[in-house]
């Protein structure tokens, strides 16, 4: 079940961060209290009943991974056994079916295989987005969990996240919004946190910010999470990143902080008082899609206040080196001393 291994008559180095067709996607179901076996696909649709929890409830988790092929023209999935982690806890979360970690790895070694041609070259600065899913797939109408489920994983090539590539950009404060509860699904990558972030996303882009800073959804005084991202900011010799109960946990973000550390820097996870960016060095959102985003500046709507951290417009130093270890180990141009890579054969 091959298709043949062309160019595919791209542009490597000019992929947008968006969906392409590619070749196959995998699926599993679970269904009368365990998990089937893995099959392929060529369709990009889902047969769905009109009342599967999904569609009512939310019921719905994600997660996001990448491939890349490096010099040696070996495949490499960057943090592959934290994803598998990390969906099973958002499983758990929402009282979904987890799906096994070694069924999670079989998963995403077959599709990544199976779209082998669609994994941009080394040196594009693009890469294969690999995405992950669950959803309930039971046909009910009262407000309980699903007893069946399907977990699909399709991939896309993509370029970088955003469009400026890595150059600090404007993000703003808009405090009428939040991206999860206290206490909520915040902790989880479930679909709706990222159904109540549209609004104040929007009203960003249209005011030329590449995306909203939240406070946290109890008191309005500290830094939470970034658009889809989490927020580190440097200071003093250290990292620091927000503390908070209703933050994504970030694979990206816990890399960093492990680079970090190598390169002699403190780590600090803690409450950040929006105050803080007044002293801040350098700042930047991070996760799967950018990697780091290095941030200009932050406007603070309804105050009137800008922070101004980039004040020569240039990613920070610290920033910049913590972004190119980070990549370089994806690509496999340094040492994988802790692990984080899994090569495909």
């Amino acid at each position: 079940m091959e298709k043949n291994n062309e160019n595919n008559g791209l542009d490597w180095s000019n992929l947008s961060f968006g969906y392409m067709k590619t070749d196959f996607n995998v699926r599993c179901a679970y269904k009368d209290g365990k998990w089937g076996e893995v099959e392929v696909s060529e369709s990009e649709y889902i047969n769905l009943h009109m009342a599967a929890t999904c569609l009512h409830y939310g019921q719905e988790i994600f997660e996001g991974l990448k491939a890349f092929k490096g010099k040696d023209g070996k495949i490499r999935i960057f943090r592959l056994e934290e994803n598998a982690k990390r969906i099973r806890r958002s499983a758990e979360g929402i009282k979904m079916a987890p799906l096994p970690e070694e069924k999670f790895r079989e998963m995403v070694e077959k599709v990544v295989k199976l779209n082998e041609r669609f994994i941009p070259p080394y040196g594009s600065g693009s890469s294969l987005y690999i995405r992950p899913l669950e959803i309930g797939i039971s046909a009910q109408v009262g407000v309980k969990p699903a007893s069946e489920y399907l977990f699909l994983i399709f991939v896309t090539p993509v370029g970088p996240y955003f469009k400026e590539g890595f150059k600090p950009t404007k993000v703003a404060i808009y405090r009428e919004f939040d991206r999860a509860a206290p206490c909520g699904t915040g902790r989880w990558k479930v679909g709706g946190n990222y159904a109540a972030s549209l609004a104040a996303g929007e009203l960003a882009r249209q005011g030329g910010y590449s995306a909203v800073l939240y406070l946290d959804p109890k008191e309005k005084k500290y830094i939470d999470e970034c658009g889809p991202a989490n927020f580190f900011a440097i200071k003093d010799g250290k990292y620091i990143t927000p503390k908070s109960g209703s933050i994504l946990p970030s694979i990206t973000n816990m890399s960093l902080q492990q680079i970090a550390k190598d390169m002699g820097l403190e780590v600090e996870c803690r409450p950040v008082p929006l105050e803080e960016l007044d002293t801040v060095e350098e700042a930047a959102e991070c996760g799967t899609a950018a990697v780091a985003a290095p941030i200009s500046e932050v406007h603070d709507i309804d105050t009137g206040k800008k922070y101004v951290i980039a004040k020569d417009g240039q990613p920070g130093l610290v920033t910049t080196q913590l972004y190119n270890h980070l990549r370089a180990i994806q690509l496999g141009d340094e040492p994988d001393v802790h692990n984080w890579v899994s090569i495909i054969d």
